[in-house]
């Protein structure tokens, strides 16, 4: 492997088509402003690095980014890649990963708006996150211990485990497909609508309007907090611990819960049963 030190590049594809190199202490910025930094690589180590110019990984195999920092200057920094390990890194750039397969995130503090659209295979743990369409139209994706503030988050994705998660997000989860969430709080309005064969398992649940238009939908022992107009037109199989504002139309299925402030039947459709109180038991 060839290692290169504490230098600095600033010119366009500075290291472009490399194949085992090491790159540590290494600065990409100046007055040339270049792009494309390691453009169409493989077997590429980044180790303590700093990052300011665009697009410096794409159509790369095989990249390992250690203890570095991408700014938000360095805009739409991973695209095309794959067998890609980050590490204790700032990822500060608007789209910083799309297209990708076969991504490791550990220890990551991500400031991105449009992060990680169209990845498949994605793990991600103990990492920070605030974004707008985050992960939209990912797959495979395995989450633990990840906090995540923003709008719009996880639309479209499929085939998905959460587990030990924050999330402060409105519009979550919408259209989503074969996901499970377990032991997380999710916080925001409108979460879920019209996903699919989607389970929330021991979790707390905050805010307006939750988990509409769903089919197959599953709650399993879960704590909700200020939702009102909960369900409307999901299929659902719910048991919650905690009182519900309000329950709207729910299309089939049973909701076991301690107790509904108001439960809203204005659609000939509704048909899901809801057992409250000491019907519950």
């Amino acid at each position: 492997m060839r290692h290169i030190h504490h230098e600095t590049f600033d010119q366009e594809r500075a290291l472009y088509g490399q194949r085992d190199i090491q790159v540590t202490d290494c600065s990409f910025d100046g007055p040339a402003d270049g792009e494309s930094a390691f453009k169409e690589g493989a077997n590429i180590q980044a180790l303590r690095c700093f990052f300011n110019l665009r697009y410096p990984f794409w159509h790369d195999d095989g990249l390992v980014i250690r203890d570095s920092e991408l700014t938000p200057m360095c805009r739409a920094a991973l695209w095309y890649s794959h067998h890609i390990e980050i590490t204790n890194t700032k990822l500060h750039g608007i789209k910083a990963l799309r297209e990708c397969g076969q991504v490791a995130l550990r220890d990551c503090d991500i400031l991105s708006p449009e992060f990680g659209w169209s990845v498949h295979d994605i793990t991600m743990d103990h990492c920070t996150a605030e974004s707008e369409y985050f992960m939209m139209r990912s797959t495979n994706l395995r989450f633990t211990n990840v906090t995540f503030r923003g709008k719009y988050s996880f639309q479209y994705i499929e085939d998905a485990i959460f587990d030990n998660c924050r999330f402060d997000t409105k519009d979550a989860f919408w259209h989503a497909k074969n996901v499970v969430v377990r032991n997380s709080v999710v916080k925001g309005e409108y979460l879920a609508w019209y996903c699919e064969n989607v389970t929330f398992e021991h979790c707390t649940i905050i805010g307006t309007q939750p988990l509409c238009y769903c089919k197959g939908l599953k709650l399993v022992d879960c704590r909700m907090e200020d939702t009102d107009l909960a369900f409307e037109k999901s299929d659902v199989q719910a048991t919650v611990l905690t009182p519900v504002v309000s329950i709207k139309n729910p299309r089939s299925g049973r909701i076991v819960v301690p107790s509904v402030g108001e439960i809203i039947r204005d659609d000939p459709e509704s048909r899901g049963e809801i057992l409250c109180g000491s019907d519950a038991q």
